[in-house]
Parts: structure tokens; sequence; C-alpha cells
């Protein structure tokens, strides 16, 4: 009866553990994070701008990919690199380069119509105060001073090179010439390789003023960055720029080659014809109407000269004086205001909307014929900046070029669209895209993984976005969810030291936005990056509601995906850089049944030691039993022992 009872009690503890295994079997797949889907926008060039048009597709996603791989003719690697600021708040872009060993890092502005790498130099004592301190050739293993010798200019005691450069805004940058290693970050296929710069020795002018440390030279010149890897064998003879648009800054480059989309515009790059990048312009149209100009208005002194230094563009009286006329004759219904300075005589524009997607329905499309006509298209992004006083207003950025016959394409010309100077065929390409949504997919594919729920409970989801057929993006959840969070990556193109004591007010002005109680929106983190800042919000239900809806979630991303949330000036540019939301799922067997289960295992596990207890009784008692002999019994015989 004993083992009977045994036999029972482990025959129930087995069958419940083989239950709980057959039912508790949750199939958890992990979040798969992924970029905000972007609205459709305007060209930019590499330092900072954005774009992104209509006509963007669903192939356009993929392009991205095997758009920034090396060239597929070169087995040459390439160094991709990030760009921050913006162009028309800062005047410039700047990329992030790390000198020496152990590297030291710099944020120097792209410039295209420089020849020659420097940063301040710690012996310096007429230079600025900058981002990063200062370089200190001491505190670098590999730093080797360039001697003296005829290829270069030296000191006066002919011991070491020296360099100088003037500007045309009348600032200046002098020192001595060394050699280190450059390093370009995490993102780059090329390794760290040995580069001769300047260390700085003096700075006037905007050079002292400026808050980024130094200049990136990529023009033509044996200082340049490029000819100096060029002439090594380390990279192809090209390089790409990528600017963000009018709201967003940052962008990409890269140095070296890459697979150049099929619809990329070409014009002819003469390396001859002046010390700077040159292209072929030959006519320009205002609402798809030619100006009347002499096709060699545009070949005075240095020809068009496009230069990523230059933040406006710059026409020959003639050109300028045509373009104006045009423009004002397409725009004859709106009111002319005055401009943001009075020092300048600004052509301003007041609107009824401050919406950069819409600027397409009020101002004309501009365009620039290259020769074989070959036609950049600009949208209004790429003539036009916000007027900083007159909200909804917008100014022209093309002016006249004072009484210089050479015009001056800046990067307001260039802003989203991809510049890939292929000075190995000598012609350079432009192709329209959203230079942002370039450098975040580069990024995402190349260094994003998933990442596990920042939650125990529930799951975290990122839904995959399609297009629609009239190419809006759609933000579709896989399914009917209970979306108990919504967690939000931001970039502001504000530095963190500014941002950190307006915090609070950063996320009452997003929930007023959104249309959520500030209540809703929690702060999770908070980093510097660069000049820029990142910040992770979480967005709760409301008090009253247990979980968000679809349709609310939906809402809240999308308008912060396309830009449609509107922050003061004093946060800068924002870009949602991911999203993810997590969800209150349905509760496995396990979830809803835990408490019973352990309850009757504690049950199960009393009754079986209550069961071996009464058991082991029994076996005692039964033994007692056996040990008892009857008088007259027989009894074993017993070995005599002797006495």
């Amino acid at each position: 009866m004993a083992r009977a009872l045994v036999n029972l009690a482990v025959g129930t503890v087995v069958f419940f553990l083989l239950f709980l295994l057959s039912q508790s079997n949750p199939s958890k797949s992990p979040p798969r994070l992924l970029p905000p889907p972007h609205h459709g926008t305007r060209p930019a060039m590499v330092l900072p701008l954005f774009p992104s048009s209509k006509n963007s597709s669903r192939t356009f996603l993929h392009s991205h990919r095997h758009l920034l791989r090396s060239d597929s003719h070169s087995s040459h690697p390439n160094a991709r690199m990030r760009l921050y600021d913006d162009l028309l708040l800062n005047g410039y872009y700047t990329t992030r380069l790390w000198i020496g060993t152990p590297p030291q890092q710099f944020a120097l502005i792209v410039d295209t119509g420089s020849t020659v790498t420097y940063v301040p130099c710690a012996t310096c004592e007429q230079c600025g105060r900058h981002q990063d301190p200062k370089f200190q050739p001491d505190l670098s293993s590999t730093y080797q001073p360039v001697k003296c010798n005829l290829d270069c200019n030296c000191d006066s005691d002919r011991v070491q090179c020296i360099y100088e450069r003037q500007y045309a805004e009348m600032s200046s940058s002098s020192g001595v010439l060394g050699e280190d290693i450059f390093s370009f970050g995490n993102q780059s296929e090329l390794v760290p390789q040995r580069a001769v710069f300047g260390c700085e020795n003096e700075e006037t002018g905007d050079l002292y003023s400026q808050h980024a440390d130094g200049i990136m030279g990529l023009g033509r010149g044996d200082l340049s960055v490029v000819d100096q890897f060029v002439e090594k064998g380390v990279i192809s003879d090209s390089f790409s720029l990528c600017y963000g648009g009018m709201d967003i800054g940052g962008g990409a480059m890269v140095l070296g080659g890459i697979s150049v989309p099929s619809d990329m515009v070409f014009s002819y790059a003469d390396p001859v014809r002046s010390p700077y990048y040159n292209i072929d312009l030959k006519e320009i149209h205002v609402a798809g109407k030619q100006l009347s100009l002499n096709p060699r208005v545009f070949d005075g002194k240095y020809g068009t000269v496009l230069d990523s230094g230059t933040t406006y563009a710059y026409l020959p009286e003639p050109a300028f004086l045509a373009f104006k006329e045009a423009i004002l004759k397409e725009l004859n219904g709106l009111k002319q205001i005055r401009g943001p300075d009075p020092n300048y005589n600004d052509i301003c524009f007041s609107t009824a909307s401050s919406d950069v997607s819409e600027l397409s329905k009020t101002f004309p499309t501009v365009e620039m014929v290259f020769g074989y006509q070959q036609k950049l298209l600009l949208s209004p992004e790429n003539y036009l900046f916000r007027h900083s006083k007159v909200h909804g207003a917008y100014c022209l950025g093309i002016f006249q070029n004072e009484k210089d016959p050479t015009t001056l394409l800046g990067g307001i010309i260039v802003r989203n669209t991809l510049v890939t100077y292929d000075r190995e065929q000598s012609k350079i390409g432009f192709w329209k895209t959203n230079c942002s949504e370039l450098w975040e997919r580069l990024h995402i594919t190349g260094a994003i993984s998933p990442s596990p729920s920042s939650s125990g409970k529930g799951n975290s989801t990122e839904s995959p976005t399609t297009t629609a057929p009239d190419g809006s993006p759609h933000y579709d959840f896989p399914g009917k969810i209970q979306i108990s969070k919504i967690i939000l990556d931001m970039s502001l193109s504000v530095n963190h030291s500014y941002l950190k004591p307006q915090i609070n007010k950063l996320t009452e002005f997003i929930a007023k936005e959104l249309d959520v109680n500030a209540s809703q929106v929690h702060l999770l983190n908070f980093t510097s990056e660069g000049n820029s800042s990142l910040v992770r919000l979480a967005i709760v239900p409301s008090d009253s509601l247990t979980y968000i809806s679809n349709e609310t979630a939906t809402n809240i991303i999308s308008r912060l995906a396309e830009h449609r949330v509107k922050l003061p000036d004093t946060f800068g540019n924002y870009q949602l850089v991911r999203w993810k939301v997590e969800s209150s799922t349905k509760q496995t067997w396990w979830g809803r049944n835990y408490t019973v289960v352990v309850m009757a295992l504690i049950i199960i596990v009393v009754i079986g030691l209550s069961v071996y207890g009464v058991w082991g009784m029994w076996r005692r008692k039964q033994q007692t039993v056996n040990s008892y002999k009857p008088v007259g019994a027989a009894a074993p015989e017993q070995e005599l022992q002797p006495l």
C-alpha cells in the first residue's frame, strides 16, 4: 500500500511538470529597429543639407546600400564619415577627424576650396577658443615635423616647413607642417593613414572666432588629403559630399570611390581651368523658361566654381539681374518684405505656410543646364533660406557677386543632393536624394542591431515601412496591438551644454505638438554627439487609459518622421533617428496560472513528504514486529567459541 502511495505521488509530480513544459512555450522574436520613414524632400550637398522628392520610390531604399560601397570598378576602400552642423545656422558643415597616437579628436570644416588640413597647435598663442582642445604633438608617439626641403616654404631658421592661407573674407591661418596618423571613425573601411597637415600658430578673422577647430582641405593640391591618399594609392581619385536640407543639418562624406546611381547628372569639370572645382554651366531656367543670357557669362574669370565652404550662391551681375527679374515675375502675388539684417538688401517674401514640403506650391522650380543638356533641378530650398525674424517668410539665397565675373555656387545649391567629385574622370555628378536618410540608412545597415526590449514584459517592435501608390509613407504595425510605450530617439542640431537647462521645456513643447499630456512624455536618456544632442523619449498612456491605440501611435511617429512637429528655433533642427513600440501582448498560460501552479506544486510536495513519512513509520513498525521471538521457538544454532 505504501509503495502504491509513493508511486502515485511521483507520477502526479511528473505529470504536472510535463504538462507545464508542453503548455509554456512562448515564442519571442527579437525586436527590429528600423529608421523612421522620411517624406519626399529636395536635394543637398555633403556638409549640411537634406533632400527627398516625390519621385522617391521603393527602389530608392535599396539603392543606398549599393550606393555607398567602394567603387565596384576599384579594389580601393573608402572612408565613410558623418557630417555635422548646419550650413545656414553655422555657416559650414564639419566632420570628425582623429590625429595622432593616441588619437586626438577635431571638428573640421569640410571645404572643397581649401588645399590644406589644419588644426590649432598647442603652442599657438593667437588661436581662438574652439570646440576641442588644441593638438599636442608631444602627446603623440607618431608625430613628426616636416623638415625644411626644396619642395616647401621654410621658417626663418630653415628648420621646418611652414604654410600660410588667406581667405576672401579677410581671415587667415598660418603655422608649421607636421605628419601624423589620420583616423576616420568606425564607419570607415579605410584604415588609419599617415598624412601631412598644418599645426596652426596664428588665426585671424572668422577662423579665430568660429566654433569649429579647423579646416579639412579637399581641393586640388599636394597638401589636400585627397591628393595625399590618392598619391599613396589607398583610395580612388574621387570623393562625395551630401548635405542635409532646410530643416535638417548633418549629412555624409565619402573619401574614395562609390558606385554612382544610374540617373546621376554629370557636368564636365576642367582640372586646369582654375585651382577650384569647376562645372560647365550653360543655362539657367526659371519656371521652365530659359533666362536670356549669353552662355559665356558663366565662364568669366574662374568660371563656375562649386565650393562646399561657401554658404550661398553668387552670380555675375547680368545673370543675377535676369534671375531676380524672373523670380519676381513668378512671385508677383506674394508680399515682399524687408530682410532679417538691415545691413543687407535681401529679397524676401511672406507666405502663408512655414512647411518646407509646401514651398514648391508657391515658389518656382529652377534648372541649371550643363553641357550636353544635362539638367540639375533645384527645388525652392536650393535657392531660399528662412527669414529668421518673420514666421513663414523666405529670402533669396542667390546674390550678385559684386563686380566679380566668377559664378560661385555654395552649399545651398546642393542641399539634399549627393555630389560626387570624380577627379579621375574629370566630372562632377549630382543626384537628388535625402542626404540625412542616406546617412542613417548607411549607419543602420552597418552598426545598429536589434536590441532587447527595455521591459521584461511584452514585446518591443519596429514595424516595416511601406509606400503607398501616391508615394506617402505608411507606418504599419503587425496587427492590432495594445501599445504600452512608444520610445523615440531624436537628434537635435544644438549642443548638449546649451540644451541641458532647457530639456524640460523641450519635452513640454513636444507634448504640445503631439497633442498629448506633458505627464505622458518621459525623458529616458540625454547624450552629446559632437555639436548635436541625442534625446531618447518615452510616450506612455494617459492616466485614464491602459494603452495607446494604433492610430495614436501612427500619428505620433508620422508627425515626427515627416517633420510636421514645429519646435522653437532655440532647439535647432531635429530628426527622428529611430522609433520603437512596446506592446502589452496576450499573457501565456503560465502567466495566467502562475500562482495556481505554484500552489499546486507546494501541495504535491507536502503530500509526497507526508506519504513518505507514513511509509517510513510503517516500515519501522514492521521491523520491530519481526524482531520478537515467542518462548520455545526454535533458535538458530550458535557457533561455540573457545574459552
